[in-house]
């Protein structure tokens, strides 16, 4: 049965808290969360936060949170970009477990918003397959490289542009998360992991 309402379910701004010091607890070299496998596992989740991250090996949200097997329910793709299926399995977690936060995380250094930028500057991939990717990137970041300035600021802001133009969109895009936000039911916020310190940083509040 849909738990959309579940009243036991973490509040959007306890989760932030939980997930800011699972971070601090990864970025200083000190995780305690358990890793392993247990029977308990099987019996079902109920998974406090919905993570859409990008699928760069560095940046696993299990780890760069500090949290456990069944504490998340991760989806990961290049540049953590928003598209039908990807929205369909956030909106599982949201009316399936009563997940009441959602992450949309980008990473500095992101390969796809790197494709994206040299697309915009020197043409598009060949590959049509990378080409549904940065084209779903390119309008968020497309302002910013309309005229001279610093080519690694510049792809640093388009991560952090991306990131929260991601989180907006999953918010009108599905009548489900739309209808959750509204009534204050769900927060879906942008957040931003440095891969040379380990930080992330939350670019929107619950």
């Amino acid at each position: 049965m849909p738990r959309t309402f579940a009243a036991d379910s973490l509040p959007p701004s306890a989760a932030i808290a939980r997930l800011r010091e699972g971070n601090r607890r990864f970025s200083t070299g000190q995780p305690q969360a358990p890793s392993l496998w247990h029977a308990g596992l099987a019996q079902g989740q109920s998974p406090f936060a919905v993570v859409l991250g990008c699928a760069d090996s560095r940046a696993p949200a299990e780890f760069v949170f500090d949290q456990g097997l069944g504490d998340l329910f991760v989806i990961r793709v290049a540049g953590n970009i928003v598209a039908p299926s990807l929205v369909g399995s956030i909106e599982f977690a949201a009316s399936q477990f009563g997940t009441r936060l959602v992450v949309v995380m980008g990473h500095t250094l992101c390969g796809a918003v790197g494709a994206t930028v040299h697309a915009l500057e020197h043409g598009a991939p060949e590959s049509p397959n990378l080409q549904s990717i940065t084209r779903r990137i390119e309008p968020h970041v497309r302002h910013l490289f309309e005229g001279p300035g610093d080519h690694e600021a510049r792809l640093l802001a388009a991560v952090r542009a991306n990131a929260i133009a991601s989180a907006a969109e999953l918010r009108r895009s599905s009548d489900i998360l739309r209808a959750l936000v509204e009534r204050g039911r769900v927060a879906v916020v942008a957040a931003v992991y440095d891969l040379s310190t380990g930080v992330v940083t939350f670019l929107e509040d619950a």
